[in-house]
């Protein structure tokens, strides 16, 4: 196969896709991801092709604007991303398609969709979250709100298009429906509702007992589990098993790959670190966030693969992003999430309704309440054998075996009709 893998957004969007090319790639097929330059060093490492779609400067734009972690705001930022790639996008996989071609997209690359209505190429969505698939049974979070399977129905519809006439639709709508016209496609409501969805193929890479199947999910979705897939960072693992060594475990304190705007949380960290008296791993690509001067015991590191240094650790304080999650919920280390906007209210739900840890909105991040909240999550003695229970049940290696034997399905399928 000719496999195209488009995906937009940060390292826990592209992470998964780069494990699932080299899934495919070991079974013989010719894969090219198609993301943001800033990722093109990264993926050429593990020998995939690349296309490159927008510019280093746009995603950097993006990460250095602080509404881009707002939850109202920040899909507005997302969207300028969005809006100029759909062509771009469109038209690269117009370029690069044969008649072996299939292609995987995340959520955010509806240029992908485009192309599977326009040109017939077979197309499978990959979903990372559950929190993109809308159900009028039990939703988890929009936003954060609860809707729950106890919730009317005619509520939940409500909150649907309230977000997408106020949030979704407002960006993405028009922009999308006159390159439709372009394309000679009739316009379509509510972008990311149904359409969103591949009618071919729909990959949730998450586990079913972290998010059960709706009843009104797509009928052609497969659940096949976390991919935890990360970097290896060899120079930066070196100074951070260092560390390790010198003392007890310690607390790991990360906004994201993205996140670039989290003074203050990094500031509360440090104190509530602090006030326990214990040692800190302050983990971002964007050091000018951090204290100038950190207390002994508390050392800020550059972006770590946390599949090596998690298991090392006492804690993760995190801002709820899925792949941080994932590696998490297998390193059976306690998590305290910290959600600012987007999916990351759900992913928080998920798992403390799972027992795995706490929750704490970043409106209330203060050094006090989170270093209660340390000594909770902690202390919680029964909580011990669940997350043992949970990491092994995190198997990354079938999930991407499952996912890729689906692409080759879908692959076959379609030379098949």
């Amino acid at each position: 196969m000719n496999v195209l893998l488009p995906t937009l957004g940060s390292s826990g969007d592209v992470n998964p896709f780069i494990g699932l090319g080299a899934a495919l790639q070991a079974r013989g097929h010719r894969v090219t991801l198609i993301t943001n330059p800033i990722f093109q060093a990264q993926i050429e490492s593990q020998g995939l092709r690349f296309l490159g779609i927008g510019t280093a400067a746009s995603a950097r734009t993006a990460i250095a604007n602080p509404d881009l972690w707002h939850p109202r705001k920040g899909f507005r930022i997302i969207s300028q991303v969005l809006i100029p790639s759909m062509e771009e996008l469109f038209r690269l996989i117009e370029a690069h398609a044969d008649q072996d071609t299939v292609v995987a997209f995340s959520t955010l690359a509806l240029g992908a969709r485009l192309a599977q209505e326009k040109l017939g190429i077979p197309s499978a969505s990959v979903h990372l979250q559950p929190g993109v698939i809308r159900t009028l049974e039990d939703q988890g979070m929009l936003g954060n709100l609860r809707l729950s399977a106890s919730h009317p129905k005619w509520f939940k519809r409500a909150m649907f298009r309230l977000a997408d006439s106020l949030i979704l639709d407002r960006h993405l709508k028009r922009p999308l429906n006159e390159f439709r016209n372009k394309l000679g496609l009739a316009p379509i409501d509510r972008v990311m509702h149904r359409w969103l969805h591949s009618p071919q193929l729909v990959i949730g890479f998450f586990p079913h007992w972290f998010a059960a199947p709706q009843a009104d999910w797509p009928d052609n979705i497969h659940l096949v589990g976390f991919p935890l897939w990360d970097a290896d960072e060899t120079a930066r693992l070196d100074e951070a098993f260092e560390y390790l060594d010198k003392g007890p475990p310690p607390i790991i304190f990360t906004p994201g790959s993205a996140g670039s705007t989290m003074h203050a949380f990094f500031s509360e960290s440090v104190k509530a670190a602090q006030r326990l008296g214990m040692r800190a791993m302050l983990v971002t690509n964007y050091r000018e966030q951090i204290p100038s001067t950190l207390p002994p015991g508390i050392q800020a590191f550059g972006y770590l693969p946390f599949s090596k240094v998690l298991p090392s650790s006492a804690l993760l304080v995190y801002h709820g992003g899925i792949g941080t999650l994932a590696q998490g919920i297998k390193a059976a280390v306690p998590h305290l999430v910290v959600p600012h906007a987007h999916d990351q209210f759900d992913n928080a739900w998920r798992l403390k309704r799972l027992g795995l840890g706490e929750s704490i909105p970043i409106g209330s991040y203060r050094s006090p309440r989170v270093a209660h909240a340390i000594l909770k999550v902690t202390s919680d003695a029964g909580a011990v054998q669940r997350r043992r229970e949970h990491a092994l049940r995190v198997d990354a290696s079938a999930a991407l075996e499952r996912a890729a034997d689906l692409i080759e399905q879908l692959h076959a399928t379609h030379h098949a009709a």
